[in-house]
């Protein structure tokens, strides 16, 4: 029985329902010595608390995307095949471009807000990494006036934990950015969706780790070149961004200066530099780990400047900080876009992020010049709710909130 299926949830309301009913009609007329009848009536208290537990634990993880599966729960579930020694790109020194096509087979995914989105089983050759991708396409992809285009791909990270399906699902990523495709308002991008927790029990922290995961190998190369190879989209790094929330957002940012030759742009939300952000996370277990997935510490050391573009939006003590940190060290052609999102907007969470989708696709679109044919320019407003709704809030943002520093 899934996890997530509606199988599950109409069991655990029938069970609930059952749960409360059992003491209102057994709890006097249990027969029997005295210590026979405290035990019945204590475990039918248990059994009243254990499924309220366990249906409100199934709301809140079908609400948030948090686990997929049972394995995923559970902690047994392994998507790693081999961690081989990459070397620093990644790559191991293979020819991508020597590769043979990927051939994928998609399926319909299912689930709240799925429609639409195909799911295939990638077994990706470089990393190692065996694990479900998520794709959706844009409205235009199947108009015959598209059939000869190449599409923008935006790769969508989650949080740990945190499921593939969540931008889709929780953050509604398809059902609000469908109808403003269709207008013109924001760029036809592919999106796509890769697993995130490959080991179980900890946030690989999309670092290549010799012998236990290559995370970011299956991230930057596997993934985007399945998606190459099986669609009309755009190559890397001119017609690629990655984009995430969390332990997803810290992800996005390292991809994306770490390699400039792979992504053109970043959206991180409430996300942060140190991997110690996240204390389940591989990449903290060390100094030198820590160092090599930080990208304040990249973008600080970097010889030459990535020219690509962050949009880092945050809370205070929640991804504000890292955002400015990010702003304060950039250089040309490096470029930050920092978004205040105030106290009074929410916790940390899929309310909080969710209205941040549509901006943060507005300035992706802006940003990679895909509208108005020319790229660089970001948007100027000021990150207020009176300006861009999304960017959420009450009140006016810091000065610093659409900082965008040389």
């Amino acid at each position: 029985m899934s996890l997530t299926g509606t199988t599950f949830l109409s069991t655990l309301i029938v069970l609930s329902v059952v749960a409360v009913l059992l003491p209102l009609l057994l709890w006097s007329r249990l027969r029997g010595p005295r210590a026979l009848r405290a035990a019945g009536r204590l475990l039918m208290v248990v059994f009243a608390q254990g499924t309220a537990v366990a249906l409100v634990f199934v709301l809140v993880n079908n609400q948030n995307n948090l686990y997929d599966d049972w394995a995923d729960l559970l902690g047994t579930g392994d998507h790693v095949q081999q961690a081989a020694d990459l070397g620093a790109d990644g790559t191991g020194g293979i020819a991508l471009k020597r590769l043979p096509r990927v051939r994928q087979h998609f399926t319909d995914a299912s689930g709240p807000g799925m429609r639409g989105v195909r799911e295939t089983q990638l077994t990706g050759r470089v990393s190692g990494v065996n694990a479900e991708v998520y794709v959706w396409l844009p409205p235009q992809y199947g108009r015959p006036a598209y059939r000869h285009h190449r599409f923008p791909v935006v790769e969508l990270l989650s949080g740990y934990p945190g499921s593939a399906k969540a931008w889709f699902g929780s953050l509604h990523a398809a059902d609000q950015l469908r109808p403003l495709m269709r207008d013109g308002r924001v760029a036809p991008f592919i999106m796509v969706a890769p697993r995130m927790n490959l080991l179980a029990g900890v946030d690989t922290g999309c670092a290549n780790i010799t012998g236990t995961v290559n995370a970011d190998t299956w991230l930057s190369v596997d993934v985007p070149k399945m998606v190459t190879d099986n669609f009309r989209a755009q190559a890397g790094p001119a017609g690629w961004a990655v984009a995430g929330y969390s332990a997803g957002g810290h992800c996005a940012t390292k991809l994306a200066v770490a390699h400039p030759d792979r992504y053109r742009a970043a959206v991180s939300m409430s996300g942060y530099n140190d991997p110690i952000g996240e204390p389940n996370s591989l990449a903290a277990e060390t100094p030198a780990l820590r160092r090599a997935n930080n990208p304040y510490v990249l973008l600080r050391d970097a010889r030459t400047p990535p020219a690509v573009a962050l949009y880092q939006s945050g809370q205070p003590g929640d991804g504000y900080e890292a955002a400015t940190g990010l702003a304060q060290i950039a250089k040309a052609p490096t470029t930050v876009h920092a978004v205040y999102v105030p106290k009074s907007a929410g916790g940390h969470n899929m309310a909080l992020w969710r209205p941040q989708v549509v901006p943060a696709f507005r300035w992706l679109t802006e940003e990679m010049g895909l509208l108005h044919g020319r790229a660089g320019t970001t948007p100027r407003a000021r990150s207020s709710a009176g300006s861009r709704p999304a960017e959420l809030a009450s009140g006016t943002a810091s000065p610093a909130a659409a900082a965008r520093r040389p």
